[in-house]
């Protein structure tokens, strides 16, 4: 009986090079894939960074795959990611939204383009390095469950994967706390094992989204136009929208005598709403773009935990379905700083229910 063959997306770090070697171990035929995504950064880049997908890791790659000799093979999706990902960043930031990238990485590039190209070579799974495990439910649908480590769980990156991306996908890593991974990549002697996490956006290594998103547009992206209070008072001057995301404090640039932050963004009128602290709160969001997991689907309402960003703990809310495309979230306790653009996750506990795209928040 010849063995079941993965490819396993190997970014140069210490998680997906573990993954590589623990599915080896389980008796998998395994393939190390990198994927070419964005990569021309310049060598003090890459040694400054050493991100998920830099050209830096495809050495760092090479050099695990052939620790554990294992066949390796750089596979290139930049058409997919500039379309997917790139573009879509920037045309949110113009749209006064803020976009998570790496949802949007996740769902279209490292799992839609990359199980398609792996399935064509005969693969009969992917497989990665994040902090998460994948479960079949009593209901017959598969399911992403929290990590053993809260603080490295990346469950909340994965909520978009449909049931047959989940099917054909394996994530050994989510068993483990990072310390064990790290300890095992000592034990094998790979490199990597103290490498370090990779925290910025990829494509943006050094945080200032704004001037990414002039020089993919050729120059000055949005306009300066007024701050304003929520009554629509001038209050000064901003540097275009896309320099600003709601509850934002620091680099406002303007001085009122006391702490503001930013409460809404207007591109219809390229104005930045700025307020108190209690206005940053919400106790309803809207969502759309839906995608369900553990529930096949959502008819009336459910009492569930709802993530509204990566870092966010999580809060209890009444989710109820407004349309056929849209939901709304009744939290118990207020939350701070919903922002159109990023995702909400829903949680029945330990388990990825389903989620969506915020619309909007209101008290």
């Amino acid at each position: 009986m010849s063995r079941k063959r993965v490819v396993v997306g190997m970014s140069g770090g210490v998680d997906s090079s573990v993954a590589a070697y623990l599915l080896l171990q389980q008796g998998y035929e395994v393939i190390g894939v990198t994927m070419q995504i964005w990569q021309d950064e310049d060598t003090a880049a890459q040694e400054e960074n050493g991100g998920c997908c830099g050209l830096s890791a495809v050495e760092d790659a090479r050099r695990v795959a052939e620790r554990l000799d294992i066949p390796y093979y750089v596979m290139n999706f930049k058409r997919e990611f500039k379309a997917s990902v790139m573009d879509y960043f920037t045309a949110e930031y113009l749209r006064g939204r803020t976009p998570n990238p790496c949802i949007a990485c996740n769902r279209f590039v490292k799992w839609e383009a990359l199980l398609k190209r792996s399935m064509e070579i005969g693969a009969d799974y992917i497989a990665t390095g994040h902090y998460a495990r994948i479960e079949r439910l009593a209901n017959g649908r598969y399911a992403i469950r929290s990590s053993v480590t809260e603080a490295k769980d990346q469950t909340y990156a994965l909520y978009s994967l449909t049931q047959e991306q989940l099917k054909r996908t394996l994530m050994p890593v989510g068993d483990y706390t990072k310390e064990e991974i790290r300890a095992i990549a000592g034990q094998i002697g790979l490199t990597v094992a103290g490498k370090k996490d990779s925290q910025e956006i990829c494509f943006v290594p050094d945080n200032d989204y704004a001037g990414f998103i002039d020089r993919e547009c050729g120059g000055p992206a949005s306009p300066s136009g007024n701050f304003v209070s929520a009554d629509g008072s001038v209050l000064g001057r901003h540097r275009g929208i896309t320099h600003y995301t709601i509850g934002q404090r620091k680099g406002l640039g303007i001085a009122l005598g006391h702490p503001v932050f930013v409460t809404e963004i207007r591109p219809e009128t390229n104005e930045v709403v700025l307020g108190e602290a209690e206005d940053v709160f919400s106790t309803e969001l809207s969502a759309d773009h839906l995608s369900f997991m553990s529930l096949p689907d959502l008819c009336g309402e459910a009492v569930l935990t709802a993530r509204i960003r990566y870092s966010h703990a999580g809060s209890r809310c009444r989710v109820v379905r407004t349309g056929e495309d849209s939901l709304r979230c009744e939290f118990f306790e207020p939350v701070r700083a919903v922002t159109p653009g990023q995702a909400v996750v829903l949680y029945d506990g330990e388990y990825v229910a389903g989620g969506g795209v915020i619309c909007a928040g209101r008290k």
